[in-house]
């Protein structure tokens, strides 16, 4: 009879010593199993992922008294959106945009409640600069828009500061990025200054001007502004896409009573520490204000961003209309509530210890909130790992003290092979996926997902449960004795799964990794399900204990699908924009291994409680088959227009290099492209875009400084960029102009000094090479850059309402203190990257023969270069 998931022989305690024997459930039973546990995942974790809260409108607001109102943020927005794209430096943004801030803080201050609160206002214009990765960052009049608000009644010093930033991406609009959190914050704002019930601590608001350019305000914020000493503590506000619910993914640092307050306050929680870990790494192409106040001002606080679809990021598209109305609301909700906690906070103002550790925090399926200290961590960590070695011994006797003619020394070989047949199976849930995105990537074929993102279940999933099912599989078919039931053969499997989990438990706490916590979950879980079959007998009675296992495997099943998924949908468009030099499948694949690891890691062995498990694994694997000739057909092609587009991101470029003796030795024309995705420019190959000619922009390397490469804030990637030479001229918006003031020799100490003024658009480059054997000794710029990292020297310049000319000079050094010749490379790149600055007609022309998929980031560019 086919009702029992044993394939050998059981031990019935009445029946000690007598093998019964009983069949495994049919093979074709198996598909049922495993598309129950992915009806699961349907129809328990999207929902929930997606669960967002009606939107309050304006009508609605006398019966819902001090409760966000999400209506009113969006017509703030709509405003917001059709001012236009937001470059630091243009009129848009130093003007018309600092104006509509003026003006609905204006329109809060008149409904505040002036017998209980205070309003103060401060348009900042901050200059100064910082070292970003291997270059200095130099701002010029950058505007902040800083608004203060505090009760009357506290005399508190201590302030909690909010930050948005109110610039754009050139291209982009920007109301997801970050127009969402601007306007989160008005409405926050004029929620706090009608509300009857004061707090303690001040709000400052600050809306900076200059994110996009490497985080420029708020570090003009943080190091200079009067108020920025009184701020103990930031709620960083950040979009990475263009909806859904804020994510928390950093907090702190060594803060752990900020999550006693989220968890307390926080409407909507959605949380979690790997978050943090994997952000902190830099595995992820981005970085936010959060770093600088943490850096530059000692504050902590924390980092939360809406995620989802992060295919408009940056680009046209990130506009009103995609922004919904519900994701403001659940923004609001959570901001509002917040702020009400931290304001009143006895923690703020309060001069705490920084070695108090992180904290670990999670949201399990956005229900609840947990979280606990990094010590409490580590004894948890290390007490159920033990503890779980413990239940796997006690199973083990159990097993022996059942079975006939099985000692203890033996049923410890049988699962020492079993653990490390698992082992193998563990390597190959990773290999496998691996293996299909080197070879989808050798093939050009990388990213088929990024819009059909359901192929990863055929592409990387299926692989994974194949290589963690598969030694284990051909153990049960080739091992070589009946003296133990496959049904303690199927829990040795499960129980050497649990060993793995209380090892990488034990060595990860070891390494300091605080996402431990999903080992932990698996481990009271599992251990649960034993410890329940081991005090009730079930652990020998049939194939009871396998129904509480499964019983006890939904929730975690249902939290590490939820996880995994919110880094999937986080990961998926950023693959889009993740450059050229590194294969983005390799990344989906680990994450999709981690998947069937930690969701599927016991269930996935049940497979072997059926009959012909190499048929069900050969099934999975025509699965693969299926979604791998579907993903190379049209359906695995990337791009969709508007939707899921291909960044494009060129500038039309005019080179003009100078030699010593100050003649022009060489003039060009060209397009500038830097690759944002794995395909590069291959899809744009059957087009009507002509692109007969391109050259790498390695061939000028060792012709000119920085490869000749008008790159932006960031140049790392200027030698897997291309170069499409014009024979047409490209005419120019402006100029960028190195005005030479002087040439300074110093006998006494051997060294030139060359002073310069520069002027040109908003964003400019500075790149400085010293020439043979001289040396850089002083500079205007920051003086540890240069210990820090080798020439060729690299200085981003940008200025905001401020548009005087840069004067700067550079002191240099040589040996035979002979300055009669070259001694200095330099290069100016000016960026016109503000809409307001007319474009080509040819290049209009250009733009307009690419596809309809293809999102377009463009402006001219102009790069000079000089020798002194």
């Amino acid at each position: 009879q086919e009702v029992s998931l044993d394939t050998a022989a059981v031990e019935s305690p009445s029946l000690k010593g007598q093998l019964v024997r009983r069949h495994r459930l049919s093979w074709y039973y198996a598909p049922s199993f495993l598309l129950l546990w992915l009806g699961l995942f349907f129809a328990i974790v999207i929902p929930l992922y997606n669960r967002l809260p009606e939107r309050i409108t304006i009508s609605e607001e006398s019966a819902r008294p001090g409760e966000f109102v999400a209506e009113r943020a969006q017509r703030q927005l709509f405003i917001y959106d059709r001012i236009g794209q937001k470059v630091t430096g243009g009129y848009a943004n130093e003007v018309t945009t600092v104006a509509f801030l003026l003006d609905e803080v204006d329109k809060i201050k008149q409904q505040m409640l002036s017998d209980l609160y205070e309003l103060e206002v401060d348009v900042q214009a901050a200059s100064g600069s910082f070292w970003l990765g291997s270059m200095v960052s130099m701002y010029q009049g950058i505007q902040n828009v800083v608004v203060k608000l505090s009760t009357k009644r506290s005399w508190s010093e201590s302030y909690l500061l909010i930050n948005s930033h109110f610039d754009s991406k050139p291209g982009s609009p920007g109301s997801g990025d970050d127009g969402t959190m601007v306007v989160v914050m008005l409405e926050v704002l004029r929620q706090m200054v009608i509300s009857e019930t004061p707090f303690e601590h001040p709000i400052v608001f600050l809306f900076n001007g200059a994110e996009e350019l490497g985080l420029q305000a708020s570090h003009g914020f943080i190091t200079q502004h009067k108020w920025a000493a009184s701020c103990k503590m930031v709620i960083n506000l950040e979009v990475g896409g263009s909806g859904g619910r804020d994510l928390l993914f950093q907090s702190g640092p060594n803060k752990p009573w900020l999550m006693k307050y989220y968890k307390l306050y926080a409407k909507h929680p959605f949380a979690t520490t790997i978050g943090e870990e994997i952000f902190q790494e830099g595995i992820l192409p981005s970085d936010t204000d959060f770093r600088i106040f943490r850096d530059f001002g000692n504050v902590p606080g924390l980092d939360m961003a809406q995620t989802d679809n992060g295919y408009v990021y940056h680009t046209a598209f990130d506009t009103f209309d995609v922004v919904p109305g519900r994701s403001i609301q659940n923004t609001g909700d959570n901001i509002l509530a917040l702020v009400r906690g931290y304001t009143n906070a006895s923690e703020l103002s309060e001069e705490r210890s920084d070695n108090e550790g992180h904290a670990i925090f999670f949201d399990f399926l956005g229900l609840f909130f947990v979280y606990y200290t990094e010590t409490t961590g580590i004894i948890l960590n290390c007490c159920i790992a033990v503890i779980s070695l413990i239940l796997v011994g006690c199973s083990l006797w159990r097993m022996a003290r059942q079975s006939e003619k099985v000692t203890i020394p033996q049923i410890s070989l049988w699962f020492l092979i079993i653990l490390g047949l698992h082992l193998v199976g563990v390597i190959l849930c990773f290999g496998l996926p691996l293996l299909m995105a080197v070879l989808f990537d050798a093939g050009d074929r990388s990213m088929t997902y990024y819009s059909s993102n359901w192929l990863v279940f055929g592409l990387f999933i299926c692989p994974a449960v194949i290589g963690l099912v598969l030694p284990l599989t051909l153990y049960f078919t080739l091992k070589p004795h009946d003296k133990l039931s496959h049904g303690y053969h199927l829990q040795m499997c499960l129980h050497s799964h649990l060993v793995v989990q209380a090892l990488l438990a034990i060595i990860l706490t070891a390494m300091g990794m605080r996402f431990v916590y999903i080992c932990l979950m698996a481990m009271i879980f599992y251990g649960g399900a034993l410890l329940i079959n081991l005090l009730s007998t079930l652990h020998d009675r049939g194939n009871f204990w396998a129904l509480i296992v499964m019983c006890l495997q939904v929730l975690p099943f249902c939290y590490f699908c939820y996880i995994f998924y919110i880094l999937l949908v986080v990961y998926f468009p950023i693959t889009g924009r993740n450059g050229i030099g590194s294969n983005p499948d390799i990344m989906i694949a680990l994450i999709c291994g981690g998947a069937t690891l930690f969701a599927l890691g016991f269930i996935a062995q049940f497979i072997n409680a059926f009959r012909w498990p190499k048929l069900i694994l050969l099934g999975l694997g025509v699965v693969t088959f299926i979604f791998s000739m579907i993903a190379v057909s049209e359906v695995g092609f990337p791009y969709r227009a508007k939707t899921n587009v291909m960044r494009f991101n060129f500038m039309d470029t005019h080179r003009m290099i100078y030699e010593y003796n100050g003649t022009l030795s060489h003039s060009d024309f060209g397009y500038y492209f830097s690759y944002q995705d794995r395909r590069g420019l291959s899809p744009l190959q059957d087009s009507n875009v002509d692109l007969t000619g391109i050259v790498s922009m390695e061939e000028f390397c060792d012709d000119y400084v920085m490869c000749g490469a008008p790159c932006y804030y960031s140049c790392g990637g200027r030698r897997r960029a291309r170069w499409l030479p014009r024979e047409s001229g490209i005419r120019m918006p402006g100029e960028v102009v190195l005005e030479f003031l002087g040439k300074t020799v110093s006998e006494a100490d051997k060294t030139v000094r060359f002073d310069f003024a520069l002027t040109g658009p908003s964003q400019m480059n500075i790149f400085i090479q010293p020439v043979g054997e001289a040396k850089v000794t002083d500079w205007s710029f920051l003086q540890n850059i240069r210990e820090r990292y080798q020439p060729p020297y690299h200085i981003f310049f940008s200025y905001g309402i401020d548009n005087s000319p840069f004067k700067f000079f550079v002191e240099m050094t040589k040996s035979d203190g002979d300055y009669n010749v070259p001694v200095l490379e330099i290069a100016v790149v000016g960026h016109f990257a503000s809409p307001e600055y007319t474009r080509d007609a040819d290049v209009l022309k250009f733009i307009a023969e690419l596809p309809d998929f293809v999102d377009v980031m463009e402006w001219p560019a102009q790069f000079k270069r000089y020798i002194f």
